[in-house]
């Protein structure tokens, strides 16, 4: 039996994460589980009682990644009487972590501002969900210590791309768009039927059928050069499970894709590289990530500079290593550019 109707409108993922850290913030001893997808929105209009919820739990893994991300402290608790056991684990964010530091201070403008911000949280469309996730808790026998709705989980900015690109699967018809893949000089116009959009380890990416080739593509939102053209040319399509499948072929991806990382003991890309879903220690300075686009997984370890060294595979540890190149000569560009321009006024 499911818990709400099944041809209900999608929950949008924003609305989800939001009613998601309501949940966890509501609660000091935490929720199971079974208790989030049972009860929180987003979660409870697909759950099955004594069903299978394995694609769910699936969704609730990638929004723990997705909400961290965000910079939001998630806790695992297990059961002190079953150690161990991952059935009974308790998820919950301990409230004074998501506090804000006590040394910041705020303007009255500032203020005035955080104020109208909060109020078009708590008189927006989210505000009857939220009431309602609150009431599906106290059913549980969960009471929030303080009121909740002022809390609200940092949202990252969709691309420019997202907006048109929902209009267009809204009135099911093709787009247009530049498309720059990693490694090209310059984008290439696509014309795409799109299917869904998904957000997979926090990045949008919209799947279709490439005219071109007339065969399905998942394309990130990052990569679209420029603005997405809607036309006005209709197409037809019998895929009903367009979005799961997009996530179950970028979690195919993701799982399949494997580096060897070596970090520096005790630095801010070990912490944060530990962090990431799936990561593994598999020796005291070894760590083994899952990534779905090498590209991106290159951008992240060259930011942490000298406190990571790619041990596996050559292709990644190739595209790091020339990105700090390019980094090296571009600064010692910069400094003779800067150089000559003080030589030229001291004549």
């Amino acid at each position: 039996m499911v818990t709400e109707n099944a041809g209900a409108s999608p929950v949008p993922v924003e609305e989800r994460l939001f009613s998601l850290v309501l949940a966890l913030l509501a609660s000091e001893a935490g929720l199971t589980k079974n208790e989030i997808l049972s009860s929180v929105q987003g979660y409870r209009q697909k759950y099955a009682f004594a069903g299978d919820n394995s694609s769910l739990e699936r969704q609730f893994e990638r929004d723990k990644d997705d909400i961290r991300e965000l910079g939001v402290p998630l806790e695992t608790i297990e059961p002190l009487d079953e150690p161990g056991s991952n059935h009974n684990l308790r998820y919950r964010i301990p409230k004074g972590d998501y506090d804000l530091p006590a040394d910041i201070v705020f303007s009255p403008e500032e203020i005035t501002l955080l104020n109208l911000a909060a109020l078009a949280w708590r008189e927006g469309s989210l505000s009857r969900e939220s009431r309602h996730a609150l009431l599906k808790l106290r059913s549980l026998g969960v009471d929030s210590i303080e009121p909740v709705l002022g809390y609200a989980p940092r949202i990252r900015t969709r691309e420019a791309a997202f907006d048109p690109l929902t209009d267009a699967l809204g009135r099911r018809v093709l787009v247009r768009f530049a498309y720059l893949k990693p490694g090209d000089l310059a984008p290439r116009e696509r014309t795409v039927a799109p299917l869904a959009l998904v957000q997979h380890q926090g990045r949008w990416h919209v799947q279709g059928i490439d005219q071109d080739v007339v065969e399905p593509r998942t394309f990130l939102l990052s990569r679209i050069v420029g603005p997405v053209t809607r036309t006005r040319i209709p197409f037809h399509s019998d895929e009903t499970h367009a979005a799961e499948s997009a996530l179950e072929q970028l979690d195919a991806i993701w799982e399949a894709n494997v580096a060897v990382v070596r970090a520096r003991a005790d630095s801010d890309a070990e912490t944060r590289l530990m962090k990431r879903r799936g990561s593994i220690r598999v020796s005291p300075t070894e760590l083994s990530l899952h990534f779905t686009d090498p590209h991106l997984l290159a951008d992240e370890l060259a930011g942490f500079g000298p406190e990571v060294f790619v041990v596996s595979p050559p292709e990644l540890q190739l595209a790091v290593r020339k990105r700090l190149q390019l980094t090296v000569a571009t600064h010692t560009s910069d400094k003779r550019e800067g150089g000559g321009h003080r030589a030229e006024e001291t004549v």
